[in-house]
């Protein structure tokens, strides 16, 4: 009788945080880009090691040539897809600012 071992990928999504940059700049470099892809990012870990990092603003982004991780990334873009990047207020709080109605 002969088994079968089956390796089970663990995929993690989640939000890049600031202490992930020195994990962003290897990977950038793994996939010959000059920069980690524009943040906010959407990261995916693949057996606990970031190997995938797609922006939300550009939908730019930087993979692990050595692993697989094509379904990672259809992943981090559906996951981008159903929660797109909160967009800046900024434009809108100097709108108030400058509203003739307020000066």
């Amino acid at each position: 009788m002969t088994s079968s071992h089956t390796h089970i990928t663990e995929i993690a999504i989640r939000r890049a945080y600031a202490d992930d940059a020195t994990d962003l700049t290897r990977l950038a470099a793994l996939d010959s880009a000059a920069a980690p892809p524009t943040p906010p990012l959407l990261v995916a870990e693949i057996d606990g090691v970031l190997s995938v990092a797609l922006s939300l603003v550009d939908g730019g982004a930087i993979a692990d040539p050595f692993k697989r991780t094509t379904e990672a990334l259809a992943l981090l873009r559906v996951r981008a897809a159903a929660h797109p990047a909160p967009r800046t207020r900024r434009r809108h709080a100097l709108a108030r600012i400058n509203h003739p109605a307020l000066s």
